[in-house]
């Protein structure tokens, strides 16, 4: 008596192969609509119907088995509540290429920071449908993939494909070996062109996202804020010594090595305790018509990468150490060189802190990080002749410069933050009281 296998509902489309089975197995297939019976004859392979369907040429059937494939298309991800667009700007796969769960596929540049798509299930891609450097949307069609385990088998066994040298011989004389001609000789490399004297260049390049919505931001803080900068200098002394003194034994207690911004952070925290405006804002409609204060400090730092400048987030700074503040400003600094800062580590940010001294600056006015009311620029130590209890000493001198909102900050207000940020710094130790 033939045996039956039961068989999930088929349509054409999903029908990709049928199951291994002996010659003479028959096969059922049901449908909602009704009952067929399908029979595999000797002779042909071909399976006959015995009712309503005629007849399925589908080939001998012996080696394969039944798949079912869904295609599964990936949209553009939620990237952040003020981004809705970016640039694709490379595919990390090809078509045909197969891709494990959670597995980037392409790389989407946004005016903050490159977010990665990646595939919801495994699967094999099936098309692109955009092309790199097109600009896309939160939620547009990037990709269509083939649902489904790796191929089976893996890699081809090329060893296999290849046919034999004996099978490549052709059976015929093989002609009489042609007279090879004389290679010519090889011509002697002529010197490159060298530019002619006085000649002028010029690139074109295009701005990438990040840059052209720094310039944007920028250009807005410059129009909404009423900037002004007020300048301070600094004896650089003490906080050095307080270094020297604790990083070795900071080093090796934590694994953190103490620096400048996390005093100057603190500095500016104890600071607003007493001008809690340097950490306000404006918001509201035409320009802003309410201030808003925060018991809270999130400092924006500004950190330089090769896309442009980012400024991540070291959030609650009020309630952390010195150590904590250089915890968190070295591992979103590393994130920033290593271009996996997230939009989680920019948002936000309630005053920003420069340091173009690393750079050598000597004196800068930095811009306002709008929303913010103000930002401090750390500057070059440089040492100087300077008056000492009346005596002229030698001391390692830095310049402050603070930017700030006038429309919210006074200039008494101002320069009074400042101040009480160089006391702090001149003195260490009055840090530990606060």
């Amino acid at each position: 008596m033939a045996s039956r296998i039961s068989i999930a509902r088929l349509s054409a489309q999903r029908l990709s192969a049928v199951a291994r089975t002996t010659p003479r197995a028959s096969f059922q297939l049901r449908s909602v609509k009704g009952l067929s019976t399908l029979t595999r004859t000797k002779a042909s392979g071909l399976l006959q119907s015995s009712s309503n369907v005629s007849r399925l040429n589908l080939t001998p059937l012996g080696g394969y088995q039944i798949r079912t494939y869904a295609d599964s298309i990936v949209k553009v991800p939620n990237m952040a509540e003020s981004i809705t667009e970016g640039t694709l700007k490379q595919f990390s796969k090809q078509v045909g290429d197969f891709v494990e769960r959670d597995e980037e596929i392409a790389t989407i540049e946004t005016d903050k920071i490159d977010v990665s798509v990646n595939a919801p299930e495994s699967g094999t891609i099936k098309e692109f449908l955009v092309s790199e450097e097109d600009t896309v949307t939160v939620g547009q069609d990037l990709v269509k993939i083939e649902l489904g385990g790796a191929p089976e088998g893996g890699k081809k066994d090329e060893g296999a494909e290849k046919p034999k040298e004996s099978e490549k011989k052709d059976s015929s004389p093989a002609p009489a070996e042609a007279e090879k001609p004389k290679e010519a000789e090889p011509k002697k490399p002529q010197p490159a062109a060298q530019p002619a004297l006085g000649s002028r260049e010029e690139r074109r390049v295009k701005m990438n996202r990040m840059r052209l919505r720094i310039a944007e931001r920028l250009k807005q803080s410059q129009n909404t804020a009423a900037s002004l900068t007020t300048f301070n200098e600094v004896d650089m002394s003490s906080l050095m010594e307080f270094r020297k003194l604790y990083k070795d034994d900071v080093l090796k207690k934590t694994g953190v090595k103490l620096g400048f911004m996390s005093a100057f952070s603190r500095a500016c925290v104890l600071a607003m305790r007493d001008i809690p405006a340097v950490n306000a804002s404006i918001e509201g409609p035409n320009g802003g018509d309410t201030i808003v204060y925060r018991d809270y400090v999130d400092i924006s730092v500004a950190v330089a990468t090769e896309k442009g400048l980012v400024t991540p987030v070291v959030r609650n700074t009020e309630g952390k150490d010195l150590v904590g503040i250089e915890q968190a400003i070295a591992d979103l600094g590393k994130k920033a060189r290593d271009n996996k800062l997230t939009i989680e580590d920019m948002a936000g940010g309630t005053f920003t802190i420069s340091n173009g001294g690393v750079f050598g600056s000597l004196m800068g006015t930095p811009i306002i990080n709008a929303p913010q009311t103000a930002v401090l620029g750390l500057h070059a130590i440089k040492d100087k002749p300077v008056a000492v209890n009346g005596k002229v000493e030698i001391r390692p001198m830095m310049y402050l410069a603070l930017t700030y909102d006038h429309r919210l900050l006074d200039g008494r207000e101002a320069v009074t933050f400042l101040v009480k940020v160089k006391e702090y710094i001149e003195d260490p130790r009055r840090m530990l009281l606060g």
